[in-house]
């Protein structure tokens, strides 16, 4: 069974810039896309952006410009660089694989 281990999170302040890691227990970045999810409290769960097998990346539009997703074969990790963070960017994080959840990383942006 594949395992995803999250980590990066904490708290930062408004503008500041946080890199999430990904690490995966086995080669499979090049199997199937990897995703990058997020949940507030009270709100559901929401994909913030993804890179697929061949490369191909897409983000939320709330996100956009600002977050940037990547990824290290060598490491089996995928990254997720989060720039000119906003409150409104406070949530867990969570990677995602191919039916598989890490058990997230908790960002916090506050003053």
């Amino acid at each position: 069974q594949v395992q995803l281990v999250e980590s990066g999170g904490g708290l930062v302040q408004p503008g500041g810039s946080l890199r999430l890691s990904c690490a995966a227990s086995g080669s499979i970045f090049s199997i199937n896309a990897v995703g990058w999810y997020r949940q507030a409290p009270g709100k559901q769960r929401e994909l913030v952006a993804d890179i697929n097998r061949d490369g191909s990346k897409n983000y939320a539009d709330s996100v956009k410009g600002r977050f940037t997703i990547s990824r290290d074969n060598a490491k089996n990790t995928v990254y997720l660089q989060m720039n000119s963070l906003k409150s409104e960017d406070t949530a867990r994080y969570y990677c995602y694989h191919r039916g598989v959840w890490g058990q997230g990383t908790l960002v916090t942006v506050a003053s």
